[in-house]
């Protein structure tokens, strides 16, 4: 199973991902931790992102998506990695360190981790 951030699940979607990246989501289950969904719903809001959340095709895959919560496990890795992000970044890391999941992100900043499984 990998866990997929919230940028990846958006290319994973519209077709952007890149080829290491279609490669490595081909083989695997994707996951994502519950606040990908309220980022998402943001930035289409903002309209940062263009996609319709009521499209039956986007409902059928988000609907196939294992979804980690954000319980009290999580809540607390979140205050023990070893880098300073935005807080849905940190929940999403910490989700793949509580759950021992490989972690899917272009973002530098969660790459540089030492704690947090990364998938590339």
């Amino acid at each position: 199973m990998l866990n997929l951030d919230t940028h990846i699940l958006i290319f994973a979607l519209s077709g952007g991902l890149r080829p290491a990246e279609e490669g490595l989501l081909a083989g695997g289950r994707w996951s994502v931790s519950s606040i990908v969904f309220w980022e998402l719903a943001k930035l289409v809001q903002l309209g940062r992102v263009d996609m319709v959340l009521d499209d039956w095709e986007v409902v059928r895959i988000l609907g196939q998506l294992h979804v980690w919560p954000i319980d009290l496990a999580v809540a607390r890795a979140s205050t023990h990695l070893d880098f300073s992000g935005d807080s849905a970044d940190e929940i999403i890391a910490a989700t793949s360190v509580v759950h021992n999941i490989p972690l899917v992100t272009r973002d530098h900043v969660m790459r540089s981790s030492k704690t947090v499984p990364l998938a590339l």
